[in-house]
């Protein structure tokens, strides 16, 4: 697998770090694509399994995937910065594979926060569902062409990584203005007091 496949890899590891590392480690195991052995190995599909079927679950529900997100904040960086370097491995260096993928990981996981804290606001859970049906949906197919196209993948990844920031700060402007206007209201609707 090219090192350059690690832009793809740590991009969609902050979107969803467990399917990542388990289509990776399938691939590699049924001999689809040359991926890092440590990948491969039995425990770490069970774990990548195992976690991506509690993140399917949760991450269809409302309110709980934002908390499931939160906590991720630093999970999901982490896992794509070692993928990153099991992908690299020699060739570009393992520090510096970690920090590239593991910022690429933030810059992905800040982008998914942000959109489905936005998404949580509409209160039917449809557009819920069909958000992590889109994201998990975008993971595999970068995935699978960072391993058979790493540079179309990496292009992809870096447009989305840019969109993902300029969405991230759209919505955060979004944020703020939203909470001015509710404080502004709160405190109408105070009391004075004397």
């Amino acid at each position: 697998m090219e090192s350059i496949a690690l832009v793809a890899a740590g991009w969609a590891s902050g979107l969803n770090a467990y399917l990542t590392l388990l289509i990776l480690g399938v691939a590699g195991r049924a001999g689809w694509a040359e991926t890092p052995h440590d990948l491969q190995q039995t425990w770490v599909l069970a774990a990548a399994g195992v976690a991506f079927v509690i993140e399917f679950v949760i991450d269809k529900v409302p309110i709980l995937d934002s908390l499931w997100d939160l906590g991720h904040t630093f999970i999901r960086p982490v896992v794509g910065g070692l993928t990153g370097a099991a992908i690299a491995g020699a060739q570009l260096g393992r520090p510096a594979a970690f920090a590239l993928a593991a910022g690429l990981a933030l810059i992905g996981h800040l982008t998914k926060t942000t959109s489905r804290l936005a998404i949580n606001m509409s209160p039917e859970p449809l557009t819920n569902i069909l958000a992590s049906v889109a994201e998990d949906g975008l993971v595999a197919v970068l995935v699978a062409l960072a391993m058979a196209y790493p540079k179309t993948a990496t292009v992809i990844a870096v447009l989305a990584a840019v969109i993902g920031v300029l969405v991230a700060i759209l919505l955060w402007k979004f944020a703020k203005r939203g909470l001015r206007r509710v404080r502004g209201w709160l405190q109408q609707r105070r009391p004075a007091t004397s």
